[in-house]
C-alpha cells in the first residue's frame, strides 16, 4: 500500500465549492479587489505589498512593457506569421529572447548591485559615501574590463527618460533603498572613471527598484518578462489589424545573396 502523500502551498488551492488563493477566497476577496500587479507581487512574496510598493512595482511594469521594435517584438511577430495557431509559441519565442541584451539587464543589475552592498563594511549614510562606494566600484569593474549593468543605452544616449521618472516615484513613496541609493551614485561618478557619461538605462533602474522592494533577486528577471508578455500581446495585437512580419521576413528573403564562405573556413584545397 503506498503511503499517502501531501503536497503543501501556501498559493492557490480548490475544494468542490470554493477556490483560496494566498489563504483569502478566490471570488470574493481577490477578484474585483486585488489588482494584477498587486497579485503579482502578493504571490512572489507571500505577503501583500503596501500602496506605495504596489505603485513602484506597477511602474516597472509599465517600464519594461514594450520599447518598439525590439528584437523580442519582431521574433514574435515573425513565429506568428510561420505558426498563427499558436499563440504560445510566438509569446515564448519572444520571451526566449529576454537575455543580457533585452530584458536581462534588469535582474543582471538587481544582483550586481546586491552583490556590491553585501560586500561593503558598511552602508554609506550620505551621498558622499555612496559616491565612495560607486567610484571604489567602477574602478574595479573597470580594471577587470567589466561593464557595469544598467550603464548605457544603445538609444536613449542622452538620458533615459523612465530612469528619472522612476527615482521621481520611489522618491515619492519613501523607497529608495540601497540598490537605489548606489545606482544613482554610479550615475554620478562614472565619468570620472570611464572619462565619458553614460545614461543609467530603464532596465537597470528597474532591477534596483525590484530589488529594494525586497522581491527574490533570483527572479528578477521574470518580473521582466511577465512586464513584456504584456507589450508582447499588444505586438500580436497590432500584428492582426496592422501586419509587418511578412514585410520583414521579405525583406530579407529578397536582399539576400550567395557569398563565397571565409577561405580560412574551406580547408585546404586539393
Amino acid at each position: 500500500m503506498t503511503e499517502s502523500r501531501r503536497y503543501e502551498t501556501a498559493l492557490g488551492a480548490s475544494t468542490r465549492d470554493t477556490i483560496t488563493l494566498l489563504g483569502t477566497d478566490l471570488a470574493r476577496d481577490v477578484m474585483g479587489t486585488v489588482g494584477f500587479g498587486e497579485l503579482a507581487f502578493w504571490l512572489a512574496t507571500q505577503r501583500r505589498p503596501s500602496p506605495g510598493e504596489t505603485r513602484v512595482f506597477e511602474a516597472v511594469l509599465a517600464a519594461l512593457a514594450d520599447h518598439g521594435f525590439t528584437p523580442t517584438a519582431i521574433v514574435t511577430r515573425l513565429t506568428y506569421l510561420s505558426a498563427p495557431d499558436s499563440v504560445q509559441g510566438a509569446l515564448a519565442a519572444g520571451l526566449l529572447g529576454g537575455g543580457s541584451r533585452f530584458l536581462g539587464v534588469t535582474e543582471d543589475c538587481g544582483r550586481f548591485l546586491d552583490d556590491v552592498l553585501v560586500a561593503a563594511d558598511e552602508l554609506p549614510t550620505d551621498d558622499a559615501g555612496w559616491d565612495a562606494l560607486a567610484l571604489a566600484t567602477v574602478q574595479r569593474e573597470r580594471e577587470a574590463r567589466r561593464f557595469v549593468p544598467g550603464l548605457g543605452h544603445h538609444v536613449h544616449k542622452d538620458g533615459d527618460p523612465r530612469t528619472p521618472r522612476l527615482f521621481e516615484i520611489a522618491t515619492e513613496e519613501g523607497l529608495v533603498g540601497p540598490h537605489l541609493s548606489l545606482f544613482a551614485a554610479i550615475g554620478r561618478v562614472h565619468p570620472q572613471v570611464l572619462g565619458k557619461t553614460l545614461p543609467l538605462n530603464g532596465a537597470g533602474v528597474c532591477g534596483a527598484a525590484l530589488a529594494d522592494l525586497g522581491l527574490p533577486l533570483e527572479l528578477l528577471r521574470g518580473f521582466a518578462l511577465l512586464a513584456r508578455t504584456a507589450g508582447l500581446i499588444g505586438q500580436l495585437a497590432e500584428e492582426l489589424r496592422h501586419p509587418v512580419a511578412n514585410d520583414v521576413f521579405l525583406s530579407v528573403d529578397l536582399n539576400n545573396r550567395s557569398v563565397d564562405p571565409d577561405p580560412y573556413e574551406r580547408g585546404p584545397r586539393g
